[in-house]
């Protein structure tokens, strides 16, 4: 008996290719090398493959991620086989590094590359004012694929200056130096303000990828008496 599933449109990719994309949510990894993963993001696998958690490395990256928001749990996939990674159903798409850097969001990095290198970096000019702003830098050759939540929007900043919503953006290229502005003074924050508190201000050779979303909505506290 055939399933119709089988002749949707979302069926297995059969491509060699070592990162691709099963559909638009959907990362398939075919595995030789091993590649890093953000624990959690299997959602299913074909062949002899195995899971292991990756340590942080040296103790300066360790303390690096333990002091910021940028602590994602990564593990290695070894084997032989392919896998497929996704998280929450969020758009993926993938950034082929030639020896260049990407400054990477930590909550939208999905799987990469296991000879590419990364840390967590604070993000050149966001102060204090603005809660201190830190990113994973990945650098080197090989692929990262990355999520996104909607489709995202790729801008070049090499024009014109660029904003950014600091929650929408998702990366950007490592030799740009984002500024954090605020479009907020004290006559807007009495009278409630646009909630666009502060952006990262982009302007030279390189791309920043921007999501069409702020980040999850958190529902109010609900002060009801409850039963």
């Amino acid at each position: 008996m055939r399933s119709e599933l089988f002749d949707q449109a979302n069926q297995e990719d059969t491509t060699a290719q070592r990162f691709s994309l099963h559909h638009r949510k959907t990362l398939r990894v075919v595995l030789g090398e091993p590649v890093l993963a953000a624990k959690g993001s299997m959602v299913a696998y074909q062949g002899q493959v195995t899971f292991e958690h990756k340590s942080a490395g040296s103790i300066g990256k360790m303390m690096r991620r333990l002091v910021t928001s940028e602590d994602t749990p990564l593990m290695t996939v070894a084997g032989q086989g392919e896998v497929f990674f996704a998280d929450a159903a969020k758009d993926v798409f993938l950034v082929d590094l030639e020896g260049d850097g990407l400054s990477v969001n930590g909550t939208a990095l999905l799987a990469m590359d296991a000879s590419l290198d990364y840390d967590v970096h604070r993000v050149k000019g966001a102060g204090m004012m603005s809660g201190g702003m830190f990113n994973t830098l990945v650098q080197g050759r090989g692929t990262v694929a990355l999520t996104s939540d909607g489709q995202p929007l790729i801008l070049d900043c090499s024009q014109t200056p660029t904003y950014v919503d600091i929650n929408a953006a998702v990366c950007w290229s490592a030799g740009l130096v984002p500024q954090v502005v605020s479009s907020m003074n004290m006559r807007s924050m009495l009278r409630g303000g646009t909630g666009e508190a502060f952006q990262y201000a982009f302007q030279g050779p390189g791309f920043v990828v921007v999501q069409p979303s702020e980040g999850p909505v958190v529902p109010p506290h609900s002060h009801g008496s409850g039963g």
